[in-house]
C-alpha cells in the first residue's frame, strides 16, 4: 500500500482479512457510484447525489448534495494540511474538480446534455488517473529521509501503531480502520466522535448489496428496462441494459483514446440517456430502490439517521474552513 494514503483498512469475513488502502490524501477523491441511479436528471450538478447519500437521506428527509458532499472531503484536506504544516510538513491538498466533473454515475444515467459532452466520462477518469500518479505528496515523501519519512507517517495517520476503530457491517464482515494523526484530528474536527461516525457510516454505505439485486429482480423495473433495451435497439446499440452499454463504452475507451473513439462513446452514451428518459428508467429505480430500502429500515434505520445528522453537522462545520467547488 502507498504510504500517502490517508488510513489503512482491513475487511474480515470468514476468516479471512484482506488489507486495503483508501485514497483520500493528495488525490482526487471518487465517490463510489454501485446503486442504480447515481445522478438525476437535473442539469445543476450541486443536486447531483451518490447513491449512500441517498440511502441516508431516505430517513432523514432531506438529500443531501453532491456539492456538500465535496466541500467536506475538501474541508478534510484542508485541515490535514493545515495540521502536518504545524509539525513542520508540506502537504499539498487533492486536486478539485468542478461540481460538473465531479459528479457521479449510477446504473441510470439520463442526463443527455452531460453525455452530450463527457460521454461516460472516460476522459475526466483519465484526468483524475493523472493526478493520481503526478500527486506531489507521493514524491515529496519519497524525497524524505528514513527518519523523516517515519515522523511525517507518524504526523498524518498516526502510522503503522495508529489505534484501530472496528465496524460490523450489514453482511456480517467486520471491517477495522487504523486511524490516527492528522487525519483522526482532521476527521474529529468534521464529525465529532470517530467512532460514532464510523460505524454508522460504514452501515450507510454498504447497503446496497442488500437492496440493488432485489431492484434488479423488481418487475416494474425489469419492464422499463425492456423499454430502454428495445429503444437502444431501435438506435442501433442493442445492449441488454446500461451496464453493458457502459461496459462496451470502457472496453473500447482502452483499446484507443482518440477523438473518433470519444466521439463513439458520447453516442453511445446520449442514446443511453435519451433511452433512458424515454422508459422513465431512472424514476421507477429511484421510486422502487425507496421501497426496498424502507424496509431496512427498521434494522437499519438509527444507523441512518446518524450518519446523516452527523453528516448534516460536518458540512456545517465545513462551510467554515472552505469555500463551495464550482
Amino acid at each position: 500500500m502507498k504510504r500517502a494514503d490517508a488510513s489503512r483498512w482491513t475487511v474480515v469475513a470468514g476468516g479471512r482479512s484482506t488489507a486495503h488502502a483508501t485514497t483520500t490524501v493528495g488525490v482526487v477523491a471518487a465517490l463510489a457510484c454501485l446503486a442504480l441511479t447515481g445522478c438525476t436528471a437535473d442539469t445543476d450538478a450541486a443536486h447531483r447525489t451518490s447513491p449512500a447519500a441517498r440511502v441516508k437521506a431516505a430517513t432523514a428527509g432531506e438529500d443531501p448534495t453532491l456539492a456538500q458532499e465535496l466541500r467536506i472531503a475538501d474541508a478534510e484536506q484542508r485541515l490535514i494540511k493545515q495540521c502536518l504544516s504545524r509539525q513542520g510538513f508540506t502537504y499539498w491538498e487533492a486536486e478539485r474538480p468542478s461540481l460538473e466533473e465531479s459528479r457521479t454515475l449510477g446504473y441510470v444515467a439520463d442526463d443527455v446534455a452531460w453525455a452530450r459532452k463527457h460521454g461516460y466520462g472516460s476522459r475526466i477518469a483519465a484526468k483524475e488517473d493523472r493526478a493520481r500518479l503526478t500527486n506531489p505528496n507521493l514524491a515529496y515523501r519519497k524525497g524524505l529521509s528514513d527518519q523523516r519519512r517515519k515522523a511525517y507517517d507518524d504526523a498524518l495517520d498516526g502510522g503503522i501503531d495508529a489505534p484501530e476503530i472496528t465496524a460490523e457491517l450489514p453482511n456480517g464482515a467486520t471491517i477495522s480502520r487504523q486511524m490516527g494523526g492528522c487525519v483522526a484530528e482532521a476527521e474529529k474536527r468534521l464529525y465529532g466522535d470517530p467512532k460514532v461516525w464510523f460505524r454508522a457510516n460504514k452501515i450507510a454505505s454498504n447497503l446496497q448489496p442488500l437492496y440493488v439485486p432485489q431492484v434488479m429482480r423488481d418487475k416494474q423495473f425489469v419492464a422499463a428496462l425492456r423499454v430502454w433495451s428495445t429503444c437502444m435497439e431501435r438506435a442501433g446499440h442493442p445492449y441488454k441494459d446500461p451496464g453493458a452499454a457502459r461496459q462496451a463504452a470502457k472496453e473500447r475507451a482502452l483499446r484507443g483514446t482518440s477523438d473518433k473513439t470519444f466521439a463513439a462513446e458520447r453516442q453511445l452514451a446520449v442514446a443511453d440517456a435519451v433511452c433512458a428518459r424515454t422508459a422513465s428508467l431512472a424514476a421507477i429505480g429511484k421510486e422502487r430502490e425507496k421501497h426496498y430500502v424502507n424496509a431496512l429500515l427498521g434494522r437499519y434505520g438509527q444507523a441512518l439517521d446518524t450518519s446523516r445528522r452527523i453528516e448534516r453537522e460536518a458540512y456545517v462545520r465545513a462551510a467554515g474552513i472552505v469555500g463551495p467547488r464550482t
